[in-house]
C-alpha cells in the first residue's frame, strides 16, 4: 500500500531544500515525524513466538497528529468519553464556513483567524439560541475544525454536534427544540458574519480584508442528525489525524501522486493526480500551529459547567449509554499473536531510538 512516509522520504529532501528556509516548524516536525513513524529510526520492541520461533519487530508510533498511520485509539477512547456527554435528544451539526476572501489572511495568520472562527460561530448560535422563538434555553456545542476539503484545497470551517434544545435561565426546565429544526441559517450567518467583523476590527488584519467580504453572504449550514453518534463517529478521525489517509493513495509515480476522493455534489468517487511539489504542498497547508486546540466545548459541554449535565439528565428523566466503540480496556488487554501460528507472541528487547544526523537543508541553513 502506498503510504504519506514513502511520498515525504522520496520528495521530502528536495521540497525542504527549496522551501526550507520559509516553512513553519510546525511543517518541518510533522514532515519528520510521519517519514519515521513506526520505523526503526524511533526504536521499538521485538517479539517472539516460542512455538514456531518466529520474530516481530513492533516499532514505536510518531504520535503526531497529522500521521495517517497514528492516533487510531486516541480516537476510538475520545468517542468514549463523548459518550459520557451526549443527551436522549435529536442532534443537530451546524457548519460555519470562512468566505473566500479571508481564506489567504487564515492561511498566513491561522493562530488569530481559526481562534476568532471558533468564538464567533459559537457566540453566535448561543445568542440565537437564546431566543425563545428558537430554543429559548443554554446550549451545549462540541465544535471541531476542519481545514481541507476533500481533494485537500484550503477550505477552513468548523463543525458542531449540538443537542436539540436547552437549560432554561432558571435551570428548572429542558426547552426541546424542534425535531427536525435547530436554528435560522440566515440569520444566524448574519449574526457570525457580524461577531467575526467586529472582533478582527481591533486588530490590523482588519484593513486586509476586502470590503465585500463583509456584504455578501457567509455560509451557514445545520442538518438534524439523529442521536448524534453518527455525526460523531464522522468527526473523529479527522481530530486526530489531517486531510488525507493512506487508503485513499492510489497510485506514486516518479514526481506525480494520484489520490481519490469523495465528489461533495454527487458522492462519486473521483481521482486528482498532483505533482509531488504540489501534493507536498497542499498537505502541509493543513498542519496545525503547535499547541493549537482544534476541539472546543461550548455551554453545559465546557469543562467548567459539566455539572449542569447531571441536572439536564435528572429533567430529561433517562439516559442510555450506547456503546460508541470497544472499551478500552478491553483493547489494552489483547495479548499479540503470532501471524503464522496464532500463538501468543512473548516480548524479547527493546529497540532503542536511532540517532539520525541533521537533514541537509537544516545543515545549510546552519552554515
Amino acid at each position: 500500500m502506498i503510504e504519506l512516509a514513502e511520498i515525504f522520504r522520496r520528495h521530502g529532501t528536495a521540497y525542504r531544500e527549496k522551501y526550507g528556509a520559509r516553512m513553519l516548524p510546525s511543517h518541518r516536525r510533522a514532515m519528520r515525524d510521519i517519514e519515521s513513524c513506526r520505523t526503526e529510526i524511533l526504536g521499538g520492541h521485538v517479539y517472539l513466538c516460542p512455538h514456531c520461533e518466529r520474530k516481530q519487530y513492533s516499532y514505536h508510533s510518531c504520535k503526531n497528529r497529522h500521521c495517517p498511520k497514528c492516533q487510531q485509539k486516541a480516537a476510538e477512547g475520545w468517542l468514549d468519553r463523548q459518550q459520557e456527554l451526549r443527551l436522549p435528544v435529536p442532534y443537530f451539526l451546524l457548519t460555519f464556513t470562512l468566505p473566500e476572501g479571508l481564506r489567504g489572511i487564515a492561511r498566513r495568520n491561522q493562530k488569530t483567524i481559526y481562534n476568532l472562527l471558533f468564538r464567533a460561530s459559537a457566540a453566535a448560535t448561543q445568542q440565537l439560541a437564546q431566543d425563545q422563538r428558537f430554543v429559548g434555553g443554554r446550549i451545549g456545542m462540541v465544535g471541531v475544525l476542519h481545514t481541507w476539503s476533500r481533494d485537500l484545497n484550503y477550505h477552513p470551517h468548523v463543525h458542531y454536534v449540538v443537542p436539540g434544545g436547552g437549560l432554561a435561565e432558571d435551570g428548572e426546565s429542558w426547552h426541546q427544540s424542534r425535531k427536525s429544526f435547530f436554528l435560522p441559517v440566515k440569520p444566524l450567518s448574519i449574526l457570525y458574519r457580524a461577531k467575526f467583523r467586529d472582533a478582527l476590527r481591533g486588530s490590523d488584519l482588519f484593513e486586509e480584508v476586502p470590503s465585500e467580504v463583509w456584504i455578501q453572504d457567509w455560509v451557514v449550514h445545520c442538518k438534524e442528525v439523529g442521536s448524534g453518534v453518527a455525526a460523531l463517529k464522522y468527526l473523529a478521525p479527522y481530530i486526530f489525524r489531517v486531510a488525507l489517509s493512506n487508503r485513499r493513495l492510489r497510485r506514486l509515480t516518479v514526481d506525480q501522486i494520484t489520490f481519490s476522493y469523495r465528489a461533495s455534489s454527487s458522492g462519486d468517487i473521483r481521482f486528482r493526480t498532483l505533482g509531488a511539489e504540489e501534493f507536498i504542498r497542499r498537505f502541509l497547508q493543513h498542519v496545525l500551529p503547535k499547541g493549537f486546540v482544534k476541539v472546543r466545548y461550548y455551554g453545559f459541554f465546557s469543562p467548567g459547567k459539566r455539572c449542569l449535565l447531571t441536572m439536564i439528565r435528572r429533567l430529561l428523566g433517562r439516559f442510555c449509554v450506547a456503546t460508541l466503540s470497544r472499551n478500552q480496556a478491553q483493547r489494552d488487554q489483547r495479548k499479540r499473536k503470532c501471524p503464522a501460528c496464532g500463538k501468543e507472541m512473548r516480548w524479547v528487547q527493546a529497540l532503542q531510538p536511532r540517532v539520525r544526523p541533521p537533514p541537509t537543508w537544516l545543515v545549510l541553513e546552519t552554515v
